[in-house]
């Protein structure tokens, strides 16, 4: 193991300790925040430290083995321990690795997803439906509950835009890197010659910001407008100005939310689909210049990017950036994306890996 590595396990170690002493003290609970924060840090890493204590273990076992060799009765005995020893070290080192990876503070985080309709019109729109079935049946697999916070159907079907909230133990995590552009080539159903049309949605998953603190919005630059709700409803359609739209000035992101029939939750809703949207701001941006010094594709954050093909007639779907191509299209759009998002974050880790032993050379 390199010797940077082993210096920052060591400290992590004595850390620990000094965290066992500190929660020890009678009056640790005396500042609840502190005390929250003391044993959040102890929880993450008593895993970490517990596995450095296994990487020693082998250690001394290898010395142990070692010492046996001069012995000719134990050396064949010797041999082999040396061998699971080494075998063990390795194997350990590399959880170790992946143990120290910097950790995505959003990974937990509840998600806002937003798909909106590009080029290609009616068909476009209605692969946008497509698209949020897909995420919401993969939501139902995960046990995430999906909420509608903001709709713009289209005449046929399916979504100009549309905007859900996520709720769920690690969702940001799993649908992180499905922002970008979504292409779907297939025969629409109004299509009378059979050809195949190409048209694309844009997708992009946003943490959600912390209820305090996590981004701040001055109410001097933002505008609020309320208007009549539109769309289907008939005779309950709500004849108040119930629809919010909300302008942030500095950053010319328009939000509205015409879902509830209360103003005020969906003023609620947006500014906090606003929030969410300039933390997005934030994080691409820092993502962009990591991006810039890593080439990492993945996680670039760039919404222009062209990041999947959906191939209907061929019942394939290929993700461009780690040129994966799967052929099963069908179990894809029922929202069987395990396998798809398992590759994408192993990729990920991958290069996190690949950057951790650069800094650590």
């Amino acid at each position: 193991m390199k010797p940077s590595m082993l210096a920052k396990l060591d400290q992590l170690t004595e850390r620990m300790e000094e965290l066992n002493s500190l929660l020890m003290q009678e009056n640790a609970t005396a500042d609840i925040d502190s005390y929250r924060r003391l044993t959040r840090e102890h929880a993450e890493l008593q895993p970490l430290v517990a596995l450095y204590g296994d990487y020693r273990g082998a250690g001394a076992d290898l010395q142990a083995a070692q010492q046996m060799l001069g012995d000719p009765e134990m050396k064949e005995f010797a041999q082999d321990e040396i061998g699971a020893a080494r075998a063990r070290m390795e194997a350990l080192e590399l959880d170790l690795q992946k143990m120290l990876l910097p950790k995505d503070p959003n990974d937990e985080r509840n998600i806002f997803l937003e798909i909106r309709a590009g080029t290609g019109g009616d068909e476009a729109a209605l692969f946008a439906g497509d698209l949020l079935r897909m995420y919401t049946r993969f939501a139902e697999r995960q046990r995430w509950q999906v909420e509608m916070v903001s709709e713009s159907p289209s005449e046929l079907g399916g979504y100009k835009e549309v905007i859900v909230r996520v709720v769920g133990h690690g969702a940001y995590s799993k649908l992180k890197f499905e922002s970008g552009g979504h292409r779907v080539q297939r025969v629409p159903a109004t299509e009378t010659q059979g050809r195949i049309h190409t048209s694309a949605c844009t997708v992009a998953v946003m943490p959600e910001a912390d209820e305090v603190g996590d981004v701040q919005i001055n109410p001097a630059d933002i505008r609020i407008d309320t208007f009549r709700a539109s769309g289907a409803g008939g005779q309950h359609i709500n004849k108040t100005d119930s629809a919010v739209r909300i302008t942030h000035l500095p950053t010319g992101i328009v939000v509205e939310c015409q879902d509830d029939r209360s103003q005020h939750k969906n003023k609620a809703q947006a500014l906090s689909v606003l929030a969410a949207r300039i933390k997005d701001v934030q994080l691409r941006e820092q993502q962009s210049k990591e991006a810039a010094t890593r080439k990492s594709l993945i996680g670039s954050g760039d919404r222009s990017e062209r990041i999947r093909t959906y191939n209907f007639p061929q019942g394939r779907m290929t993700d461009h950036r780690i040129n994966l191509t799967l052929y099963k299209l069908d179990f894809i759009m029922d929202g069987d994306l395990e396998e798809l998002t398992s590759a994408l974050a192993a990729e990920h880790q991958a290069e996190l890996l690949a950057a951790l032993g650069e800094n650590m050379g």
